[in-house]
């Protein structure tokens, strides 16, 4: 199930920092810990409930379930975010749900027998597979095309067999109005974007409360998790020059340029191994604070106080003047931030990657699993034949994690699903009882696809099976089958998906390493050829490497909970990521002293950190993680100086194996 949540590293049981030495089976089945998201969890619940009662109480319980479905579906890519944002993102995923469902429902209208069946699928796998190699909201529509076609072609259709299509997105406009806020009752900090705001200010006080212990590292992968939260909901701004934006939409973006030049700082002292006074680590936590207190276009907080505390080293005087500002954003007074709004997005880059050896490489993946599956479907005497090719599009979703995982814990949670079902269904609960049980599995699902897709499937299963008990078919009837379905699916995919298919951590860490690497050189250049405060392309060269960096992490940390070969080559991989990120702060760090302390670039030593990304990412085109074991110094840095120079050190350990200079 599509989920954009970041792990918080934080969390108890979170994967962050992790020990290559862990066995990858207890990596596997470590849930995480996400806090209960009450509200899409109530959305869910409510807009399920009024469709299977609006279907029971018009006596087309037929129509209820399929319009149930979308309320599903919807709850799927439902999130916390601003209402634009959320009606964005169902908009983008149940339309493909509804046109799946057609295609499916036609497949089966026309009775096109099981080689035009299976033919039909695999090409909308294959479609289905390059939607997905799109990003977050193409990977969620590509799903639900591919699920939704599975179910069209098997389960019983109402009459006319076109309306389940068409009432499937009923469903899903209940979920997106039931999270409309009513005009009048919305508080400054029920924003998304200020609380997102508010959230990276607590994790920016974090950071710098365990700046020079061994939690600084976790702190910065939350940090950097919560800026890229914040980025995804900000309000959008005028595409066109000369508009205005907004009251409310220019001091957000201002407030979160302030918050991004703070970051940079924290992240050069957390290289550095440079703590701060705890008065002045505790500001963030105020802006916070303030933010929530008043952050609309007529609102205006409070002042925030910066201690006087002396900063004596570049970095530090760098977040002081940082802090400053945002605490002068905050109050609402202008700030020298020295930096442009974000740019727009590229408007060519979906057409890029629909077109991408990535994405044609996972539709062939997809469909080849679905040809199998179809194939054997038709061989084997199944009694709902759909359920393998929904199994199947669920399961095979990398860029959701372990393909492996996935596959196992599909198998394991039908199985509990399943007894869970059977337990409930055989007290023999009327249609009102099996709304309320539907409605019930449906609110669990946001926290458990947080929490582990195992759990996900435990819930499911009975969700699945009780909307078929409401549609008129036995739901008893379906848990042995629905086993049987679920394993022959689980295992195609760990055959023709994960074994036999070369997709290992060159197709998906290699190419993100590549990527962090040269947004890193990206970054280090616009620093050296600054010519005044701060570029103001610098903080968005700056922006773009911090979220390749953390995508290259994630990448890392979904191969560590795989099976060797993967395993060992995502742990042989981890200590190139972690160096990149290092290298982050230093280049941070270094562009406090340019700013601060008038250092002029020395040419060797930027060539020096050229030479070493440029190997780095020779290494990882060609597949061979570096050997070296680059030990992480243990002293402050010295500010005197060139914090390029450390970095050049560590990069060559790593890279050489030889001791730094």
């Amino acid at each position: 199930m599509p989920t954009s949540t970041p792990v918080d590293p934080s969390a108890p049981n979170s994967p962050s920092a992790p020990n290559p030495a862990t066995p990858w089976w207890a990596r596997a089945a470590r849930p995480a810990r996400p806090p209960l998201p009450w509200a899409p969890m109530a959305r869910a619940a409510l807009a399920m409930a009024l469709a299977l009662a609006a279907g029971l109480l018009a006596h087309r319980v037929d129509l209820g379930v399929f319009a149930g479905l979308g309320a599903m579906h919807a709850t799927m890519n439902d999130r916390v975010e601003p209402v634009r944002l959320r009606a964005r993102r169902i908009a983008t995923a149940v339309p493909a749900s509804a046109l799946g469902m057609l295609i499916g429902s036609a497949l089966q209208h026309a009775q096109v027998g099981a080689l035009g069946l299976g033919a039909g699928l695999t090409v909308t796998a294959f479609v289905s597979g390059a939607l997905s190699a799109t990003g977050p909201r193409g990977s969620a529509a590509g799903l639900l095309l591919l699920v939704s076609a599975a179910l069209g072609s098997g389960m019983p259709l109402p009459h006319p067999w076109w309306a389940a299509a068409a009432v499937l997105p009923a469903g899903a406009v209940l979920v997106l109005l039931l999270g409309v806020p009513l005009r009048g009752r919305r508080t400054p900090g029920a924003d998304p974007a200020v609380r997102a705001l508010a959230a990276v200010y607590d994790a920016l006080g974090r950071m710098l409360a365990d700046l020079g212990t061994p939690r600084g590292s976790a702190s910065r992968q939350v940090l950097t998790a919560r800026l890229n939260q914040l980025q995804d909901v900000l309000p959008p701004l005028p595409r066109h020059p000369g508009t205005s934006p907004g009251a409310t939409a220019h001091r957000v973006h201002t407030m979160y340029r302030a918050a991004l030049a703070a970051t940079e700082a924290a992240t050069g002292l957390l290289w550095a191994l440079r703590p701060v006074p705890p008065e002045v680590a505790a500001v963030p936590g105020l802006l916070a604070r303030a933010v929530e207190g008043g952050s609309g276009a007529e609102h205006s907080a409070g002042e925030v106080p910066v201690p006087d505390w002396a900063p004596d080293t570049p970095s530090r005087q760098a977040l002081d003047a940082a802090l400053r500002a945002a605490a002068a954003t905050v109050a609402g007074r202008e700030a020298a931030l020295g930096t442009a709004p974000a740019p727009p997005p590229d408007p060519w880059r979906l057409r890029v990657r629909l077109v991408s050896p990535g994405a044609a490489r996972y539709g062939a993946r997809l469909a080849l699993c679905i040809a199998v599956g179809a194939a054997l479907t038709a061989a084997l005497p199944l009694s709902r034949s759909y359920w393998v090719p929904m199994t199947i599009a669920f399961v095979l979703k990398p860029d959701l994690g372990s393909v492996f995982l996935r596959s196992v814990s599909r198998a394991v949670g039908t199985v509990l699903g399943v007894a869970v079902t059977a337990a409930v269904l055989s007290l023999a609960p009327g249609p009102w009882a099996l709304v309320a049980i539907a409605a019930l599995c449906v609110a669990l699902l946001p926290y458990a696809t947080a929490a582990h897709y195992g759990l996900n499937t435990v819930v499911m299963t009975p969700m699945a099976l009780v909307l078929l008990q409401l549609g008129g078919q036995d739901g008893a009837a379906e848990f042995r089958p629905r086993v049987l379905d679920t394993v022959l699916a689980s295992t195609i995919v760990l055959l023709f998906g994960h074994l036999l298919w070369p997709e290992r951590p060159r197709h998906r860490i290699e190419p993100r390493l590549v990527s962090a690497a040269a947004a890193l050189k990206a970054y280090l250049a616009s620093v050296v050829r600054q010519d005044g405060p701060e570029p103001r392309s610098e903080v968005w060269l700056r922006r773009t490497a911090y979220r390749a960096l953390a995508d290259a992490r994630a990448e890392v940390e979904r191969g560590l909970a795989e099976p060797p070969p993967t395993g060992r080559l995502a742990a042989e991989w981890l200590p190139a990521t972690t160096a990149l990120e290092r290298l982050s702060g230093a280049v941070a760090a270094f562009a406090a002293q340019r700013r601060y302390g008038g250092r002029v670039p020395e040419r060797a030593e930027v060539e020096r950190v050229g030479r070493a990304l440029d190997e780095l990412t020779a290494a990882a085109r060609a597949h061979r993680p570096p050997t070296g074991a680059a030990a992480r110094p243990t002293r402050p840095h010295d500010p005197s100086r060139s914090a390029l120079g450390r970095a050049a050190d560590e990069l060559d350990t790593l890279l050489a194996g030889r001791p730094p200079h």
